[in-house]
């Protein structure tokens, strides 16, 4: 019994990657033609990984300069606050 089912699988396995080469020949023109429509590349051209960290690290100092303006013009105004509350001497 168990050799059918090991033949069952084989031949499962054979049936579905003929359905896949025949889904990609069948609906080849149909993915060429949609890509010149859509102005892209059959393959899509990866960035290299040393200007994907670079364009991340340019992000990070980004978001830091906005965090420390941010909390340079809270404590400003926090200061400003103090200021109109002291009593003048």
């Amino acid at each position: 019994m168990n050799k059918h089912f090991e033949d069952a699988r084989y031949y499962l396995a054979r049936a579905g990657y003929h359905v896949k080469l025949g889904l990609e020949e069948s609906l080849e023109p149909v993915e060429t033609k949609l890509r010149d429509l859509t102005s892209r590349e059959s393959e899509p051209e990866l960035e290299p990984e040393s200007s994907r960290v670079e364009t991340l690290l340019e992000e990070a100092k980004s978001v830091e300069r906005k965090a420390e303006n941010g909390a340079r013009e809270t404590i400003g105004g926090a200061r400003q606050k103090l200021e109109s509350y002291r009593p003048a001497k």
